[in-house]
Formats: C-alpha cells, structure tokens, sequence
C-alpha cells in the first residue's frame, strides 16, 4: 500500500483554514515568536525507525499479533513509508542484523529510495546465540573470557559494517547484554579491558567517516551487573576507542529518577552525545509509547539537546531513533503516537525564551526559572505542528487519516491475517 500525495493534499484541504487560524492566535500569544523558523525546525526533524518496530509487540510473555505484519525487509521499508507520507518525519530506517539481512542490496536501496527513506545507524546482536553458531554469547560476547567468543562477536560486528556500507549507512550501534546474574560470576575490570578491547577493534574497522555509538544499560538481562551500565562507562569507552566513537542515549537504559538531562547536557558539552533512542516508561525498560507516562521529563532533556544544538558545535548532530514496544497497539498508531510526542516536545523547547532564562539563572531567581520552562512547556504547540506537517507535505493529522484510509485493514487484506513480522 502506498498513499499518495494527491490523497494527502484533498485531505489537508478540510484543515489548512483552521492551521491558519490557529497560527494567527498563537502568535498573537506569544509575540515576538518567529513562527517561520520554528516551523521550518520541526518540518526538517527526522527520526529513524528501527525495522524491528514494524512487527506486533506484546508483553514479557506473549506476544499478539494485528496481522498484516511485515514478512520480509522489503515489506518492512513498506510500513516506514507508509509513515513518512503520512508525517514526513519518518525519512530513514535503523536495521538490525540478523534480523534484517538484505538480499539483494541494489534491489533494497531503490526500493528505499522509492520512499524517501534513509539507512540509519547500522544495529549488530551479540545478545542471542544464532543458528549453526560455533561459539554461544551465554557467559558474554565482548567481554568474554574466552578469545574465541570475543573475536566472533567482533567479525560480527564487521559483517555489520560491510552491510551497512552497501546500504549507505554511516554508524553503527553496540548495545551489550554482557553482564552477571550473581556477584562473583564476573570479574568486572577484566571484563571492561575485554570490552574496551574489542570495541577499539571493531573502531578499527568502521570507513574512515562512520560513526560508533556505544550504548550502556544498567541492568537486563543480567541482573547483578552490566558490563557498559552508565553513561560514563560508555564514555570513557568512547574516549579509548577515539574521536568517532559516541556514547548513546537510550531514554529507558536508566535507574528510576535518573536526572536524564543532565546526563545529555553533559556529553554535549563534551562532543559526546552521538545518538538518542526514545522511549517512555514507568518502573524500568518499559519500551512504552514516547510521552506517554512522563512528557515534562522529556521536554526537560529537550531543552538540554536544544541548548546543545545551538551551543554546541563540536557536537554531532544525535542521530535519532525511536525504540519502544508497542505491547498491545498497532505499530504504527503507536509509531505516529511517538513521533507526534518527539516533535511536540522538541517544539516546546524551541519556544524557551534563552535569554530570559539566562537572566534568571545569572541572578537566582529559582521561581522565574521554573516559571519560563513552564511557560514553553505549557504552550500548546500543536498548531505549530500541524503548520510543519502542512509544509512538507504531510497529512495534518496523521493517525486520523491512518484510520479514514483504514490502512491496517488494507494490510490485512495484502498480507494476511496471519502475517508475521521477519527477524525477531
């Protein structure tokens, strides 16, 4: 299924009256806003998908499907263009091999492109035993004690580059599952010189311009210790592998209360910060819809990446992705759901009024500080969306023409009720 841009063009002609309206009332809101330019902003901002999204989620112990799943990679670009015509914010997709190995490389790229669609950061498993696999990542992959283990891990990752290079990607991610159950199990500074180690050889054998990003998480599946748990261990890893070597930021890869925000302040200021995974939750790794349970707290790390991003130069641009589960929702209502969290935060920082904030920081006026995030926090930005949406080219309300068009029935149909997705 492919919409149109004709189909979304006589769709937004029933709303472009009232995205008018609503810009003529907010500007005269907030005075002196440039609407122009925050608009252009968020038209521009794109955000990955990561092609183990597109399949049903389900719970720890089970898992429901919607049908009409993606059954191939190609099917899979499908869905991802699917959810850029409808938001024009959804412009590259994050593959995970061996979830998602290409067969035909040429074949794939034109079919990418027929989309609109990018190849994101690049996605490598250390954390499952694959089929026929010589040696079992049970004890560890990176980390292991055993050579012979750390240097298929390492090939792994290698294969992963090359077939990032076919596909045009510039990046690729190590998430480690490496870890303990029981204290004793591991001895932590062997298995960190292990992983530093392994890391610095997989550096070695990215091109010269792509990125590493190195992504940490404190517990799961071990649930003693991880050998990459914080922010800093990855940073400090990121250091010894060199200057193309990021740390990433995944929002639920953190203890409850975590202060997120500084820990983004921090690396941008360091030139560290590489990529951000999105995501929400409630106790731990929940994987939630982006928004869904705490959105102050992600306007809070937007702020931080806003000021990053415009005070930062030596900084990267993050390469953004989302990472959730969708438990029990349609994949891509709960991917349009996400987006519309990401960039309605992202639009709230844009309107923080920095000057007046730095006045209030410079003179401790803690009450005027709270009240000028809030104020932007506050602001309903949604018109600003929708203004954005209806500039790219977009449809202006993007789950509600996904449901008029009934695109998961449409699927259905094409595919079968039955359908699952490939990879996971």
């Amino acid at each position: 299924m492919r919409i149109k841009k004709e189909q979304i063009a006589e769709f937004n002609q029933k709303y472009e009256n009232t995205v008018a309206d609503e810009l003529e009332q907010l500007g005269r809101a907030l005075p002196g806003l440039e609407v122009s330019a925050i608009i252009n902003k968020i038209a521009e901002f794109q955000v990955a998908i990561p092609s183990w999204a597109l399949g049903a989620g389900g719970t720890r112990f089970g898992r429901f499907s919607f049908g009409g799943e993606p059954a191939t990679l190609e099917q899979k670009l499908d869905d991802v263009g699917l959810l850029h015509a409808l938001t024009q914010s959804a412009g590259a997709v994050s593959l995970h091999i061996p979830w998602d190995i290409p067969e035909n490389y040429d074949e794939l790229k034109q079919h990418a492109e027929s989309h609109g669609i990018l190849f994101d950061a690049m996605n490598s498993n250390t954390f499952q035993d694959q089929a026929d696999a010589p040696v079992s990542y049970r004890n560890g992959s990176l980390n292991s004690n055993d050579p012979s283990v750390r240097s298929h891990a390492v090939e792994h990752n290698k294969e992963v580059i090359r077939i990032g290079e076919k596909l045009g990607s510039k990046s690729l991610t190590v998430w480690l599952a490496d870890g303990s159950s029981f204290p004793g199990q591991l001895n932590f500074q062997k298995a960190l010189r292990n992983t530093e180690k392994s890391l610095a050889e997989i550096y070695e054998a990215m091109p010269a311009d792509w990125k590493l990003f190195i992504e940490y998480k404190p517990y799961e599946p071990n649930f003693y210790s991880t050998t990459i748990p914080d922010w800093g261990t990855s940073f400090a890893l990121a250091n010894a592998c060199g200057e193309r070597a990021y740390t990433l930021v995944d929002l639920g890869h953190h203890l409850p209360n975590t202060n997120i925000e500084q820990i983004v302040a921090t690396l941008m200021m360091k030139g560290k910060l590489g990529g951000f995974h999105f995501n929400d939750s409630k106790y731990g790794d929940d994987d939630l819809t982006v928004g869904s349970i705490r959105p102050y707290a992600l306007f809070l790390i937007f702020n931080e990446l806003v000021y990053g991003m415009e005070h930062n130069t030596g900084n990267p641009h993050p390469a953004w992705m989302i990472d959730a589960s969708h438990n029990i929702k349609d994949p891509l209502e709960d991917l349009i759901q996400s987006l519309e969290a990401i960039l309605l935060a992202y639009a709230q920082a844009l309107l923080v009024d920095r000057n007046s904030l730095e006045e209030a920081q410079q003179t401790y006026d803690v009450t005027a500080c709270q009240e000028i995030l809030q104020q932007a926090y506050r602001t309903d930005v949604r018109p600003l969306l929708r203004a954005a949406r209806l500039q790219s080219g977009a449809a202006i309300h993007p789950l509600k023409y996904y449901r008029e068009l009934g695109v998961r029935e449409h699927l259905i149909r094409e595919r079968g009720a039955n359908s699952r997705a490939s990879g996971l």
